[in-house]
């Protein structure tokens, strides 16, 4: 299709979205369908699902001898690696530390009767992180919930504290107390899941090492029966051993490639973390994004392999990292390599057989700060499969499942799955840091009944899952890896239909608090509810604009995008304008003025500057700005206070493009936070990343 079609037809596309967005029943991939057959029919839920099972179907202790070379799931990625050929076999290590490592643990009653209550050797997780060496004999004492009330009430001095609360607050408050240690209970989902240890310590919040005692955990199960017999006044003694050590470790890194054949033409990296800290071990948390992201890497080297598709142009990379320790020096390290990233799709506990748990297989978009194709990519394949997988009346002629992607032994659900906005806590936020820059998404189930517990083993995921989310991802990855101009517009023209419908969502969700506006408050509410709108049409344009990366030296692909954007600044003022239509009437009927508000002074001032990051804001990798930061004197910090302390001040340093203004960050950190953030904060913060020479005006 040549240039002007392709615009003519988006233009059509467009028309049709906005008249009968409904007729959208049928799975729709960019892939060509012949690609497509070949990713769903290779993927296999059942290889992912098998190294799960290798590496965590059961909670296990871990040897002290896997801490003087690799640990065994670092090996085990390694051995596959080199087993499917893959390029680029490597484990990067870096400096680790101390980590506390159990060697055994039990609790005995010893009277009125002689019965073992928990055992190390039977379950690992029974014996809190961080507890020291003891062997005693002591009575138990109920301490209800652990607050300081009910221990000063109990008298624990001399004693073993049992409770339902918190662990760490309690060992903390108790011991402080004269208490021997502690048994709790706790639980994040006792009735849910009435079997479940939480994998924590005993931490450490009063005082030093030398203040730390022992902390065992029962599931709630067994630990209410416990604790009625305290309630009914039994004096319970145990006999409690604990033996630990601290070990010295290195953070392990696998990694490898599927080359591609430019060089030069970048790359896109999947992610999951390996390891959680050294006693914590989770099939779905997360193993199984460990599982996919190697079985994706299988399954494409061996397609391209065999000639069934062809290799991409730009490189796919494969990281296995502890959780943040491991990835942060591994991005810090190939910082020239983070140039040239186009993306990263990070999977952290993506194999839950969803139905069982009642989840969803998310997928969490980039922030405004890092706007980014990306999401329309993955977004597609997600509808793709979910439309795929489900039964529907509005796909005639046909029942059951369109276009099935179910694995021999996994379930036959349909897909649940949600496109929901950006959230951390995982490595792509590495990758997003503002020292970083490079837009990545995650992949995650959720909710997910046995995160951080004991009951986080192979038996709660589902080949199907993986079979799933390993496509998924492939097809998202292969898509840009592959991209040449026409897939690129074919890109370009899934964003702008999408930008069409998340704008029509900040309208909805603007007229809605319009909606809810008093006289006192409605101009505010008026310029907060329309800057929703005004976020997503600069953010929408944006994304718009990362597809260029993946077409050089093209005049006719400039010209599209330029018409392109024009038809999303059609969407984006039209919305607008129905947003006034309902503020001037919502003004009339509280008979207010109108909604003719000039900006304020501060408003005026804001919106002269246009603040652009400086290339100190990357020279030292991730987090290496903040630095920077922390050297400023504190004369400048007083010049420029910042008062709301949980101001998103990376996401306003990722803003600093030299194309938003001042009021415009305002208005995209405000369309991503569920409070209202003072005008002068902003300008403040950026006034800080002024003076530490992270950004020009």
């Amino acid at each position: 299709m040549n240039i002007k079609g392709f615009v003519v037809a988006v233009s059509t596309a467009l028309f049709l979205f906005i008249t009968v967005s409904g007729q959208n029943s049928i799975p729709r991939a960019l892939l060509p369908g012949n690609i497509i057959d070949e990713l769903i029919g290779e993927a296999s839920g059942e290889r992912a699902m098998n190294h799960v099972y290798e590496m965590a179907a059961y909670i296990h202790d871990r040897p002290a001898t896997e801490y003087s070379g690799y640990f065994f799931e670092t090996q085990y990625i390694l051995d596959r690696m080199k087993e499917y050929g893959l390029e680029g076999a490597v484990v990067n290590k870096f400096p680790g530390g101390k980590t506390w490592d159990g060697v055994k643990g039990s609790v005995w009653e010893v009277s009125p009767g002689r019965s073992k209550i928990a055992d190390y050797s039977d379950l690992p997780a029974v014996l809190a992180s961080g507890s020291t060496n003891t062997d005693v004999t002591a009575e138990l004492v109920w301490i209800g919930e652990g607050k300081q009330e009910d221990i000063d009430k109990a008298g624990v001095e001399g004693k073993i504290v049992v409770t339902s609360g918190s662990i760490s607050m309690a060992h903390s408050l108790a011991v402080a107390k004269g208490a021997l240690g502690v048994i709790s209970y706790d639980s994040p989902r006792p009735l849910q899941v009435p079997l479940a240890i939480p994998i924590t310590g005993i931490g450490g919040r009063r005082g030093g090492e030398e203040n730390m005692k022992f902390g065992f955990f029962l599931s709630p199960r067994d630990g209410i029966l416990l604790r009625d017999r305290l309630l009914g006044r039994e004096k319970i003694k145990v006999h409690v051993v604990a033996e630990s050590r601290n070990l010295e470790y290195d953070q392990e890194v696998p990694s490898c490639i599927i080359k591609g054949t430019d060089p030069n033409a970048g790359e896109v990296i999947f992610s999951a973390h390996l390891f959680e800290g050294y006693v914590k071990m989770g099939a779905n948390d997360d193993l199984s994004g460990c599982a996919a992201i190697l079985e994706i890497a299988r399954m494409m080297n061996t397609m391209i392999n065999e000639g069934r598709i062809e290799r991409p142009k730009r490189t796919i990379r494969f990281i296995w990292a502890p959780e943040f320790s491991g990835t942060a020096p591994w991005v810090s390290e190939n910082r020239e390599l983070m140039k040239k990233t186009l993306c990263n799709i990070n999977l952290d506990m993506v194999g839950l057989w969803l139905s069982k748990s009642q989840s969803f297989l998310c997928m969490h978009r980039t922030t405004y700060g890092n706007p980014h194709y990306i999401n329309d990519v993955m977004e597609n394949y997600y509808n793709f499969t979910g439309l795929g997988n489900r039964a529907g009346l509005a796909v005639s002629g046909r029942s059951g499942f369109v276009k099935r992607i179910v694995a021999p032994t996994g379930s036959d659900d349909p897909f649940y799955y949600s496109i929901d906005d950006h959230y951390g806590a995982s490595d792509h936020e590495v990758f997003n840091d503002w020292g970083v820059q490079v837009p990545g998404i995650m992949m995650i189930t959720w909710p997910d009944l046995y995160y951080h517990t004991s009951q986080d083993i192979a038996d709660k995921c589902d080949a199907t899952e993986f079979k799933r989310v390993c496509f998924i991802g492939a097809a998202a990855a292969y898509t840009i890896a592959s991209a040449d101009e026409s897939i690129a517009m074919k890109i370009a023209g899934e964003v702008t239909g999408n930008a069409s419908e998340r704008i029509g969502k900040q309208l909805e969700r603007a007229i809605d608090e319009i909606g809810t506006s008093t006289n006192d408050n409605f101009e505010n509410t008026y310029k907060r509810a329309k800057a929703y709108i005004e976020a997503a049409l600069i953010n929408e344009k944006a994304t718009l604009t990362t597809t260029s990366e993946l077409v050089t030296g093209s005049p006719a692909y400039i010209l599209a995008l330029t018409k392109l954007t024009g038809s999303i600044d059609a969407t984006g003022k039209a919305s607008i304008s129905a947003f006034d239509v309902y503020a001037a009437s919502k003004a009339k009927s509280m008979n207010l003025p109108g909604i003719n508000f000039k900006p304020t002074p501060a408003e005026v001032s804001a919106k002269a500057i246009i603040p652009k990051m400086t290339e100190l804001v990357t020279e030292k990798g991730y987090r290496g700005y903040s630095e920077l930061l922390t050297k400023l004197d504190q004369q400048v910090k007083d010049k420029y206070p910042v008062k709301n302390r949980r101001i998103d001040s990376q996401e306003i340093g990722r803003l600093c493009n030299g194309s938003n203004t001042v009021v415009d960050i305002k208005k995209l950190i405000d369309s991503q936070s569920k409070e209202d953030n003072d005008l002068q904060d902003v300008l403040s913060s950026v006034y800080l990343l002024k003076e530490a020479g992270l950004v020009t005006f």
